[in-house]
């Protein structure tokens, strides 16, 4: 089976022989002509026409009232979520299943990440478990959430969009309104997914995208931060330019902001990349279902396709295996034959640097983490 497995990944993605990688960038649009003007003009960092275009088309791809380009995901995260309101002596509720970028950005800000578990079709947040989490171990003074055990105020909620699938978004909304909890949304892997007609990272008070090397356009490294708020996004743009106020020339800033200004450079390739992102989505989708047709065949296997109400960009390919064994046993294979793919992250309580963190089991989550493999989900050079 695994044999038959490798043979139809190779055939999807027209590699028959050469390595096979899980998600390499392509860049067969304006990229070198755009980086060239970049340069051409000397306006290389924070300071130039791309970065204004570069934010337009996202902004206006994504329908949100403003986006606001930074350096990375990370960054982007770790100042969502400091607008918010996270810092010493706060917690932030995330899910145990995600990347540590997001646990890193909780940490960055003083807060304590909380771990909770994943819905089994999502790979997302559970409102199941937050709201039993809430129920069981905060409580409201005076309208504000504090959990019980420790007295540290609840500063937010990060769910992360699994892969580009939305997770029940619209649901946690809900359970962290009635609790008075900000939502910012982990939408780093989820640029051209939707919930509902909406994109992911517009549903949250604060929203993030990344745009690094692997993902579904990137801009070498980069991260963009959304909102549906105006007067908010403001805020957000000038803190991340060190809160700089106008002057021709005066060097006056009125916050403690952060330099996470992106590069013209940067911004330049992801114009570039924006203009090609539809074709890529399409791309993406075409190969999501032959991957869901051809395992839908197999006994035992189960293709990761998007949830109920979610239109996913398919980031990365997912498949569920039967067993835990014979999961690391395809993984050996298939990377010994030149075919990169790999298991999720591993679970963030399952990290010594995040072993001491409040979760709750993570029951859902480790089923996944066991029997998961993202499979080669690039576009090839043909987009």
């Amino acid at each position: 089976m695994i044999e038959e497995i490798i043979a139809f990944i190779r055939q999807v993605h027209k590699a028959p022989e050469e390595f096979l990688p899980l998600h390499a960038p392509v860049f067969s649009g304006n990229e070198k002509k755009y980086l060239a003007d970049c340069i051409d003009s000397t306006f290389v960092s924070s300071v130039g026409a791309y970065v204004g275009q570069f934010e337009d088309m996202v902004r206006k791809h994504t329908e949100a009232a403003e986006a606001v380009a930074v350096v990375n995901g990370t960054c982007a995260l770790n100042a969502a979520l400091s607008i918010v309101g996270a810092g010493q002596g706060t917690c932030v509720i995330t899910q145990g299943l995600t990347f540590v970028a997001t646990a890193n950005a909780i940490t960055h800000t003083g807060a304590h990440p909380v771990f909770l578990d994943s819905d089994r079709d999502t790979m997302g947040l559970s409102p199941d478990a937050l709201r039993s989490f809430l129920h069981a171990s905060a409580e409201l003074r005076n309208g504000t959430p504090f959990f019980k055990e420790t007295g540290q105020r609840i500063a937010a909620c990060v769910p992360m969009h699994v892969f580009g699938h939305a997770c029940r978004i619209e649901e946690l909304i809900r359970i962290c309104d009635e609790w008075n909890v900000p939502l910012v949304e982990d939408a780093a892997e989820a640029l051209g997914s939707t919930y509902k007609g909406q994109a992911l990272g517009t549903w949250g008070k604060l929203g993030i995208l990344s745009f690094n090397g692997n993902k579904t356009i990137t801009t070498g490294g980069g991260g963009m931060i959304l909102t549906r708020d105006h007067e908010l996004g403001r805020q957000v743009k000038h803190l991340v330019n060190t809160a700089k106020e106008p002057h021709a020339w005066e060097f006056s800033h009125d916050a403690i902001g952060w330099n996470y200004r992106m590069p013209n450079i940067n911004a330049a390739l992801g114009c570039a990349q924006m203009e090609r992102l539809e074709s890529v989505l399409a791309r993406k989708r075409e190969t999501a279902e032959a991957y869901k047709d051809f395992f839908s065949k197999i006994p035992g296997m189960e293709f990761m396709a998007e949830p109920d109400d979610c239109r996913s960009n398919y980031w990365l390919c997912a498949v569920l295996f039967p067993t835990k064994n014979l999961r690391d046993e395809f993984l050996r294979y298939s990377n010994d034959h030149d075919v990169m793919t790999r298991p999720v992250w591993k679970l963030m309580p399952d990290l010594d640097i995040y072993s001491k963190a409040v979760n709750d089991g993570l029951k859902v989550a480790r089923e996944l983490a066991d029997r998961l493999v993202n499979l080669p989900s690039g576009v090839g050079g043909g987009t």
